[in-house]
């Protein structure tokens, strides 16, 4: 008998943004589910458009689980995470044992397949940066949604968020801020439905 699935199956109890005061909730399964579409939407712009190579399905793979270990350690607000080099190392490895805790509930047979998914580590690089931006601007879509509510809490999240992707310089990634996310802040109606 292995519990993993059951155990994964918690991320929807993981509330997101803590700290900020939010209109909506946000879970940790409605947070991989859009970085892992983001992700694979940003292969797929650069298998297509800049000619990469990327496997857009491992993308999203790494994706879905991208933030399990939090179902053990919670979602440390992004002040405590990063207030100096020593919480983030200390936090990281918190978060790897995490991880390996949670691999440790899976059968030997199959453990080896997720291993390398939980543990993010990947021969390409690129695609972790992917998935990286696609998390990064998860998180700026949530920023739009709480504005569009009129919630000013996500102004400077917003601004830092849209700076932090800005700076990863990732073609991908921008292709993706300027044609698609201006359709999050339009209604059902706008976007053409």
């Amino acid at each position: 008998m292995s519990n993993f699935f059951a155990v994964m199956a918690r991320m929807k109890y993981i509330n997101r943004w803590g700290l900020m005061r939010n209109t909506r909730y946000e879970n940790l399964s409605e947070h991989s589910l859009d970085v892992a579409m983001i992700s694979h939407a940003l292969c797929v712009i650069g298998n297509r458009r800049l000619g990469k190579s990327f496997d857009a399905d491992r993308a999203a793979i790494l994706s879905v689980y991208h933030d399990c270990s939090e179902i053990l350690t919670g979602d440390l607000p992004t002040p405590v995470k990063y207030f100096n080099r020593e919480i983030d190392s200390v936090y990281h490895d918190i978060e790897d044992n995490s991880r390996r805790r949670l691999l440790s509930l899976l059968p030997d047979d199959i453990r080896e397949e997720y291993d390398g998914i939980l543990s993010l580590k990947d021969e390409d690089p690129e695609l972790l940066r992917l998935v990286k931006a696609a998390d990064k601007i998860s998180a700026i879509i949530k920023c739009i949604e709480e504005k569009g509510c009129g919630n000013h809490e996500f102004d400077k999240a917003y601004s830092a968020l849209t700076k932090a992707v800005e700076r990863m310089d990732i073609p991908e990634a921008n292709i993706f801020m300027e044609e698609f996310l201006p359709g999050y802040a339009l209604s059902l109606d706008e976007q053409g439905i």
